[in-house]
């Protein structure tokens, strides 16, 4: 699964070792999605340094595994049984219930709340009108797609384009709860939406209109925010996240700023859910730090990381408030909840409404990638080609002493036993021209570049150049690697590549680096294919 969102953390308080719980604790494992990090780090700490025991006299120990809802239901699925699971809404639950688990249903509570809003840059904002002027999901989605109508309505000093992102839909609530919204303001309604109501033409048009103009596809929300403050203003100029990662990520020079659609939202409302499954010693535990959750000290930690408290002691007030740009009277139109057959189509409707993809693979074949490496990379090369749509066009390109092209702009869905023979077939032997695979890479973008797809190019390789001739790694490669609007994504595969030429290229081709070695690579690549959209996560 995809590792990046996975985090976990051991608070600790007493124990034996250090972030190791007591020999005799109750453990109580938590899955969370990645916005209450925040909140739920300091939280945990704090319980666990106040040693509160189960009735049975056993302290009780928190642990926090940090998934969005989508690889959370993957994961549930697969084995991973926390005592309590807080997911975006309650219908994530049902998803989960669907596909086999439904032992997280029947003792929800909501524990915080944040409304889903498009976090924009201030000074943008401001230039559209913000906050004087509503913007709507609609309004977001059309100056993503039209530039003309951007460059008028911006001022023009805001970048030719506005770069819109939001997380993927099979992995994170945050993306699934995007599509629905479209939804509902394309029907004009904050009543829950049915399949047949997606199913309509209008529906996904404007669907379709927003997410051909998404220039970025994050695993988690958390990561999203993160991203778009470290990289700034020309990496992303609109994302969709919730109030507090806004609120948590939010500050600098330029401030992001939350945009609250006219048409309306989602509340998260981010339910505590019980593993009823669970033994009982470790549900009295999962109780009391619920109740913990819900008390005064803990919904003060909660405001504090941006949340909204649920608890009527605790008022919401700073950091809420207009120095972040928050508005508490808003949203003013609430959207119902989804239910579970409407979050699979709108899932569904995602995957033919995304931009296609033009993809170039560039992979190093050169002869010290003998042995374990290349046996990995086709292994995870391999899986990634499966993930990515039909209708995606694929190009592969391995390169030793001189670069060659085995597969030139293939549909994916007419050749997938191409593609895979293809991989199988990548051996290792000679020098490394990395320099001109890149150049050559950037050729057969600019040969095959629609408006219609969104131009990728995913480069590994495990060593420095030694051999090119053509180019040389400057600003003229950069730039012609980057142009045609290509997101390039780089892979230092080992100790011995060259991570600073890779990392400076990832950059300033608003894409990222990773570095790479035999037991990461297939989590790498499972990385990239929810960055371009590919199918993974959850669905039927």
């Amino acid at each position: 699964m995809v590792a990046l969102v996975a985090l976990v953390i051991l608070a600790c308080g007493g124990s034996d070792e250090a972030g190791a719980p007591p020999s005799n604790a109750t453990v109580v494992e938590v899955v969370a999605n990645s916005s209450l990090t925040p909140w739920l780090t300091g939280a945990i700490s704090s319980f666990n340094e106040s040693k509160t025991e189960t009735p049975a006299g056993n302290p009780i120990f928190v642990t926090l595994t940090s998934l969005d809802a989508g690889q959370a239901v993957v994961e549930l699925g697969s084995g991973l049984a926390p005592a309590i699971w807080l997911p975006d809404h309650e219908v994530w639950t049902g998803v989960l219930a669907d596909q086999g688990n439904a032992n997280y249903q029947g003792d929800c509570v909501s524990v915080a709340q944040s409304p889903l809003v498009i976090a924009m840059w201030q000074p943008a904002a401001e230039a559209l009108g913000w906050p004087g002027r509503a913007l709507g999901w609609l309004d977001v989605g059309s100056l993503a797609a039209d530039p003309t109508a951007w460059a008028y309505y911006s001022g023009g000093q805001f970048g030719d384009v506005l770069r819109l992102g939001h997380t993927h839909p099979g992995l994170s609530g945050t993306g699934t709860s995007t599509l629905l919204a479209l939804v509902q303001a394309a029907e004009s309604t904050s009543q829950a939406v049915s399949t047949s109501d997606i199913e309509q033409p209008i529906v996904q048009a404007s669907v379709g209109a927003f997410e051909s103009a998404v220039s970025w596809f994050s695993s988690s929300t958390a990561d999203l925010a993160q991203t778009m403050r470290a990289r700034g203003t020309s990496f992303l100029g609109a994302a969709v996240m919730y109030e507090s990662d806004v609120v948590q990520y939010g500050a600098g020079d330029p401030p992001l700023v939350p945009i609250y659609p006219f048409e309306g939202t989602f509340m998260a409302t981010h339910p505590a859910c019980l593993n009823q499954a669970a033994e009982g010693e470790v549900q009295a535990g999962a109780r009391l730090f619920r109740d913990y959750l819900l008390g005064d000290e803990a919904q003060q930690m909660a405001l504090a990381a941006g949340l909204r408290p649920v608890n009527d002691n605790v008022p919401a007030g700073a950091p809420l408030d207009a120095s972040r740009g928050v508005d508490l009277s808003q949203p003013a139109i609430l959207f119902d909840s989804p239910s579970v057959d409407t979050v699979y189509a709108v899932q569904d409707l995602w995957q033919s409404a995304r931009k296609d993809v033009n993809l170039v693979m560039v992979v190093d074949v050169s002869g010290s990638m003998r042995g374990g490496k290349i046996d990995s990379v086709r292994a995870a090369a391999s899986q990634f080609a499966n993930q990515m749509g039909d209708d995606d066009y694929l190009t592969i390109i391995a390169f030793s002493t001189t670069p060659e092209v085995l597969l030139n702009h293939q549909r994916v869905g007419d050749n997938r036993a191409a593609i895979d023979s293809t991989i199988a077939g990548l051996t290792a032997y000679g020098d490394t021209a990395l320099y001109d695979a890149i150049g050559l890479a950037a050729a057969l973008i600019e040969q095959s570049s629609s408006p219609d797809t969104s131009n990728a190019m995913v480069v590994l390789s495990d060593g420095l150049d030694t051999i090119s001739s053509d180019y040389s790694f400057n600003q003229r490669l950069i730039d012609a690697a980057a142009a045609n609007g290509t997101t390039v994504f780089t892979i230092a595969y080992g100790s011995d590549a060259d991570e600073a030429i890779l990392s400076q290229l990832a950059l300033q081709a608003n894409g990222n680096f990773f570095r790479g070695d035999e037991a990461s690579i297939a989590a790498i690549y499972e990385e990239m294919s929810a960055a371009f959209g590919g199918s993974v996560g959850v669905g039927r």
